[in-house]
């Protein structure tokens, strides 16, 4: 496992090329003890196994996707699309970093970079004048000579360059701000092209992410010069078009392998300090809270190599939530060396809960299927129906031997993610041809369909021989729709759990700095589920069906049921000679299903298995309920899962929101008979306006209880 640094300070030599400077012994000491603001980063670590091959997260994606226009792209970045305009004495910014930012903009678009010269202070303003200065400005001070046999006798750059910005410092009805004091743009030299400006040591700067890809390829052995013409080949950009030359590579590698190697001491004690304070942490937490279990394992060292927890309220949402599980290991820590996994659920309002946690010291399938093992232990050994997972070859053998009768899903963002970096670059213009006709293959509901297109998409884009095709190939039983329609995943691939999973690991994820902290976030998100306030959802139909559903449902399953008994009265029927159905819309957008109905056992299967795949019933079977007379739906379709019975709140609280479900009812009731008998005249409609005005005065004259307001939207009359 690598570990490096962000490297703060830089100096450049008279050739104007860039000379990281490595962190001096208090700086290293500092960086080791107090890790980057934030310790977890996504895994760009590609499942086909291979070092030299990676996964580019978001923000590579559309840094990549400029291709050849990057150069462009790089030169106007930190100008935006503004105009920036010549400065002037007499122009006024709030701060002196502002002005800074602002001379930087002009000089880019102008050929020249600039540097920060002298600052004059006072003892009551401080710091109240700023002199920048063109890069080229003063004469290169003679230096001794090493005493070495050849030394180096660079030219400098400097050439005594008199364009300048002065900045003084005014305080002008208590706020201060800086104005121009003197500026010049007079230069003694040739200012430079867009395509040579950037080469300038101002403006080179190695991203974080292509940090990490560098030392990545480094330590697979690649040389300085290849690991550039690889970034360039990713990138899809001509050679030498990158925002950072060869040497800016080499000085990075160079500087991170030394601050590893003066601090590999310091940086283990620290890795073990903390995780055995973490597990103090978690026996601490056992003390107090009798629910919370956890487990760990230990090196030929006896020190803290792997480490698992759960809460006690986890455990408890697991026992009612705990059929469907996703497995996240899309975070690791550089500083510790550790892969981070999550497990969730989802609850009967559509939200993301937290199951359990485990820190790895590796990603072998040993580590993963102590994970599983451990976890299943924690939650009182009850194994999901189905987990969802990354494509990760050690996760499928760990389930494979900890969960063989789970039902394995791979979720179809953790595959879209990885397309681009495997084929984006391979395919050049055809690669958004290939990229729709692939998702197509997500939604084709016949295994022999797929098959069919699976292999039209390999032939013609000649990927027969691509590893990455093979890799994709090889987990089909667990990504195409076609394969897992009939496996239970309680919506748990949809946008709005990817919403609600998001929000959680904000919560747990920024602005970490060490393992115990990150244990205390955890717990806080994982105990804090917020309260539910039960919305009112109004009927769309009238139907029986409905009306009943909206009884027995979460707000959120319901709507999901809603919108299926609306669906569903556009859709025919036509009965077969066995009892079965087939289902077709009326304008045939889509294809038919068949429907299966049971009349001794009051079952209904539909082909499209949308309720083995979510727990809500589909169209057709609603639209054969209803040809078949039903005013209720039998009750094995509602799930436990997504009955209002289920919420993870107090019995109290239930029943508070119990009462407060049947007023509505009542309260809308009324209103809506008010509102038909009112419309019936115009003397009617302004006696029912004026009575209600006066019926909210005489209300909000009324004491307030003690008792917990019922939970209700409030109505907008104030309008009359």
């Amino acid at each position: 496992m690598l570990n490096f640094f962000s490297i703060d300070g830089a100096s450049w030599n008279k050739y104007g090329v860039t000379v990281l400077r490595g962190p001096t012994k208090a700086e290293s000491i500092k960086m080791a003890l107090n890790p980057s603001n934030n310790i977890w980063v996504r895994r760009q670590q590609c499942p086909c196994g291979d070092w030299k091959c990676y996964i580019r997260n978001g923000g590579d994606d559309d840094q990549a996707s400029i291709g050849s226009q990057v150069v462009k792209t790089e030169a106007s970045a930190s100008s935006s699309s503004e105009a920036v305009f010549t400065p002037y004495v007499g122009q006024i910014f709030k701060s002196d970093e502002e002005a800074f930012e602002y001379y930087s903009n002009f000089a880019r678009k102008n050929g020249f970079s600039i540097r920060k010269a002298r600052s004059t202070e006072s003892h009551n303003l401080g710091v109240y004048r700023r002199d920048f200065v063109c890069y080229r400005s003063g004469f290169n001070q003679p230096r001794k000579k090493a005493n070495v046999e050849h030394p180096r006798d660079r030219k400098s750059v400097r050439c005594g360059c008199d364009a300048k910005l002065y900045l003084t410092k005014e305080i002008v009805d208590g706020v201060t701000q800086w104005y121009i004091s003197q500026f010049s743009n007079v230069h003694n030299h040739e200012l430079l092209e867009d395509d040579q400006v950037r080469l300038l040591p101002a403006y080179r700067k190695i991203q974080e992410a292509d940090q990490e890809r560098i030392l990545l390829l480094s330590k697979a052995g690649f040389p300085v010069n290849r690991i550039v013409k690889v970034l360039e080949l990713e990138k899809g950009v001509q050679p030498g078009q990158l925002p950072f030359i060869e040497k800016d590579v080499r000085n990075f590698v160079r500087t991170c392998k030394k601050t590893v190697q003066e601090n590999e001491a310091l940086l283990n004690e620290k890795r073990e300090n903390d995780m055995f304070e973490l597990l103090e942490a978690c026996k601490s937490m056992a003390e107090r809270d009798v629910g919370f279990a956890f487990d760990f394992t230990t090196d030929e060292n006896d020190k803290v190599e792997n480490i698992a927890w759960s809460y006690g309220e986890s455990v408890g949402a697991y026992n009612i939530f705990g059929d469907v599980v996703m497995f996240d290991t899309t975070f690791r820590s550089i500083s510790y060396g550790i892969l981070l996994c999550l497990f969730f659920g989802v609850d009967n309002h559509g939200r993301a809960i937290f199951f359990g946690c485990a820190l790895l010291q590796d990603e072998t399938s040993h580590s993963f299927t102590w994970a599983l093992k451990t976890f299943v232990r924690l939650v009182r050994g009850r194994r999901p129906q189905t987990v969802i997972t990354d494509m990760e070859s050690g996760l499928q053998d760990a389930i494979s031997s900890e969960l063989p009768n789970t039902k394995h899903v791979i979720g179809a963002c953790h595959i879209q993610s990885k397309v681009y970096s495997w084929f984006s670059t391979l395919l050049g213009l055809q690669y958004e041809d290939f990229k729709s006709e692939f998702e197509e293959l997500f939604h084709l509901e016949s295994i022999e369909d797929f098959g069919h297109r699976w292999n039209h998409l390999v032939a013609r884009f000649g990927l027969g021989s691509d590893k990455h095709i093979g890799l994709l190939h090889s987990y089909r039983a667990s990504w195409p729709y076609s394969y897992t329609r009939g496996y239970f995943l309680a919506r748990m691939l949809t946008e709005e759990y990817s919403k609600s999973l998001d929000a959680f690991l904000k919560q747990i994820l920024s602005a970490q700095t060490s393992l115990q902290v990150f244990f205390e976030q955890v717990g806080i998100a994982a105990n804090n589920l917020p309260d539910e306030e039960l919305q009112y959802v109004p009927v769309k139909t009238c139907m029986p069906i409905e009306e009943h559903a909206r009884t027995v449902l979460t707000p959120y399953a319901f709507t999901v049921l809603q919108n299926e008994i609306v669906l569903s009265m556009q859709y025919a029927t036509t009965e077969m000679s066995n009892g079965s159905y087939l289902v077709r819309h009326y304008k045939k957008m889509d294809g038919e299903s068949l429907v299966i109905w049971i009349p001794e056992d009051e079952q209904v299967h539909c082909s499209c298995k949308e309720f083995e795949h979510s727990g809500i019933l589909c169209r057709h079977s609603l639209r054969v309920l209803q040809v078949k007379n039903y005013f209720q739906l039998p009750n094995e379709y509602f799930p436990i899962r997504w009955r209002l019975e289920s919420s993870l709140v107090s019995v109290s609280d239930r029943i508070a929101q119990s009462d407060n479900h049947e007023w509505s009812q009542t309260f809308q009731s009324l209103s809506e008979t008010l509102l038909t008998e009112s419309l019936t005249s115009k003397e009617r409609c302004n006696y029912v306006r004026t009575e209600l005005i006066g019926l909210l005065e005489r209300v909000r004259e009324l004491p307030l209880s003690d008792e917990v307001p019922m939970n209700l939207e409030p109505n907008n009359v104030s309008s009359f």
